[in-house]
């Protein structure tokens, strides 16, 4: 597979901070991954040669971008800036965020993959707007399709506090690791190794959360770097199912090239997927509604409302709440509608473009 699901190859790095820690940290996290850094402490130093690195670093002491310049590719920060980091990511539109010191390792492989030719696969996050949209049955159905198309696709539950999506996928017990088992993970992860660790079904693999009771232990955000390279590294489309989780949305949705947001075919809907339209980092975000003949609200107002194009119409299919019960959600993907949907989308993220 080629062209439309991979980003583009990146060169060269540019840190622009003032702040000593932030210069100390990138310098020595550059070095790691064999690149040069050219540092300048202000945005007005900083215009001659923003456009042409590939990668723009940006401390958290900036506050504003230069004029007609492209966002940033990652806004660095440390643990002490708190939520007002993912704020100001959010105002200068950064791609990623990497809290230092925690976020070291990742920050080094995605520079050296930055100057990489293969600069990996396609993230794309599945977000709910509201409650019942359906995010995992899509996102499943998504990853069905896209494998069926013979693109190499990982889905990714993105939610711990759901109830597992691999309970979703299948019935079966499939040998594979889980989030769990990525909790002492440090530094790189294999993509090969990877890819040959996890589950599959429906001709996709996937990572869930274990669809268990049990007490887990949670991977920190440097392990979830990790895997989440792994993945970029290790397959052509990753479909991440946030859910509706504020975690995931501060966390994995920065990973995201792009994202689709859910909503049924509601006055409430609408109104709740604007506000979490709002958290979104600043990607490529569509819209796709799920409702039926008798909802009220016609999905093209929604989109025009929400000022997103509409991605799809998320067909109603009799017996999806009880599949997902019992694990037979691949079942249903095989129907003749849910197919054509899944195509249609997959067409608009990449294969189309």
């Amino acid at each position: 597979m080629d062209g439309p699901w991979l980003p583009q190859d990146a060169a060269g790095i540019l840190l622009v901070s003032a702040d000593p820690y932030l210069q100390e940290e990138a310098q020595r996290i550059v070095a790691a991954a064999g690149g040069n850094l050219r540092t300048a402490v202000d945005v007005s130093a900083a215009i001659h040669g923003w456009d042409s690195a590939a990668v723009v670093l940006v401390g958290s002491d900036i506050r504003e971008l230069p004029p007609r310049r492209r966002a940033p590719t990652v806004l660095l920060g440390r643990a002490s800036d708190g939520d007002g980091l993912w704020r100001l990511a959010t105002a200068l539109g950064a791609e990623r965020v990497a809290v230092l010191p925690e976020a070291a390792a990742w920050l080094a492989e995605h520079l050296s993959m930055s100057g990489s030719p293969d600069p990996g696969g396609m993230v794309v996050g599945v977000v709910g707007g509201c409650g019942g949209a359906g995010v995992t049955t899509t996102a499943i159905w998504l990853a069905q399709a896209a494998a069926e198309q013979g693109i190499s696709t990982m889905l990714i539950d993105g939610d711990r506090w759901g109830g597992g999506l691999e309970l979703a996928v299948t019935a079966d017990d499939i040998p594979g690791l889980r989030w769990p088992d990525f909790s002492e993970t440090r530094g790189s992860i294999d993509p090969s190794q990877f890819r040959d660790s996890l589950p599959m079904a429906g001709g996709f693999a996937y990572l869930s959360w274990p669809g268990t009771r049990e007490p887990v232990q949670s991977p920190d955000a440097g392990a979830v770097a990790a895997v989440m390279d792994a993945a970029r590294r290790g397959f052509e489309l990753i479909l991440v199912d946030i859910g509706r989780s504020g975690e995931a949305i501060r966390t994995l949705a920065w990973d995201c090239d792009r994202m689709l947001l859910l909503a049924t075919a509601h006055l409430a809907s609408a109104v709740a997927a604007g506000r979490v339209l709002n958290e979104l980092p600043p990607v490529d975000v569509r819209l796709m509604v799920r409702g039926s003949s008798t909802t009220s609200v016609d999905a093209a107002l929604i989109a025009e409302s929400l000022d997103l194009p509409l991605a799809g119409l998320i067909p109603e299919i009799k017996g999806v709440a009880a599949g997902t019960e019992l694990g037979r959600l691949l079942e249903l993907g095989r129907i003749k509608s849910v197919s054509r949907f899944a195509n249609a989308v997959l067409e608009m993220n990449g294969a189309a473009q």
